[in-house]
């Protein structure tokens, strides 16, 4: 889990703490900041959850590699093995 995922939900909570705490003492200051902390809470999410799925994608796709780079040996393999039984 990317740490910026953490963040967020940190200042997202936080946020809504603040946010909710203004609203029931009327300090609108409160409430503004509380909600831009908010709002910042879950931008860092959202760019957290973009890296991981960016991180997944190149993660599967070196697997794929990998698993064509496998089965492309064994063809080879057997092909030469193949080509030494004819000879």
């Amino acid at each position: 889990m990317d740490k910026d995922r953490v963040k967020g939900a940190v200042n997202d909570a936080a946020g809504r703490v603040k946010r909710q705490a203004g609203e029931w003492t009327g300090d609108t200051n409160t409430q503004v900041e509380g909600a831009a902390q908010q709002a910042k809470g879950k931008l860092q999410k959202a760019w957290g959850n973009m890296k991981d799925a960016a991180r997944d994608a190149r993660d599967e796709a070196e697997r794929e590699r990998e698993a064509n780079r496998l089965v492309e040996e064994e063809r080879e393999h057997a092909a030469h093995a193949h080509h030494r039984g004819n000879s």
